[in-house]
């Protein structure tokens, strides 16, 4: 089960009858659970006894992988990419933004996580009004589609997803390194 949107409303807890539910099921099949955080934030949505009541859990998109309470596998981007082509993608994202002519620049220009980089020309320290203000006017100038065409073009011996997502930024990961990734450390139960 995914997450965010299935399991909790988005970023919120489980609703109090999720649980028993769960566990009802569980008697009848192996349950799991995915998502594109981090653990200590899916345990805030789960609660503490995650580990405890799904047989496996996989957070960031499965990169890290629980089975039956126990660690399973992890995995980085930094250790897919290695530290020379990683820091050649960031330092160019980082020039491109230095050389961008956008009306307001705040901070936190990438944000670096286990699985990808998250990438905000705005910067992620940004206000709720500078953040609308950057999406409309990304919508008319085209400022992360242009900036994720010129990234797919100078890096694309490296297999990398690129995905615009919300009002200012875009994310940066391996190709298959989405939710599916989970599926690789099913077992055959």
């Amino acid at each position: 089960f995914d997450i965010d949107g299935t399991l909790t409303p988005s970023r919120k807890m489980a609703p109090p009858e999720m649980k028993p539910f769960l566990q009802e099921l569980r008697k009848k099949v192996t349950i799991g659970t995915v998502g594109g955080s981090d653990f200590p934030k899916a345990k805030e949505q789960l609660g503490e006894s995650i580990l405890g009541d799904f047989d496996y859990v996989f957070t960031e998109n499965g990169l890290v992988a629980f089975k039956a309470g126990e660690a399973l596998a992890s995995q980085s981007i930094k250790d897919y990419l290695g530290a020379d082509k990683l820091k050649s993608l960031i330092n160019f994202a980082l020039h491109y933004i230095a050389d961008l002519d956008i009306p307001v620049k705040t901070g936190t220009f990438i944000e670096f996580r286990r699985g990808m980089l998250n990438i905000c020309p705005v910067g992620r320290n940004c206000s709720q009004e500078e953040r609308d203000a950057f999406e409309q006017y990304d919508n008319v100038h085209n400022i992360r589609k242009t900036f994720v065409a010129i990234l797919k073009e100078k890096f694309a011996d490296l297999n990398l997803t690129f995905s615009i997502g919300g009002q200012i930024s875009f994310d940066v990961f391996p190709t298959g390194w989405d939710k599916t990734y989970c599926l690789r450390h099913l077992g055959p139960e």
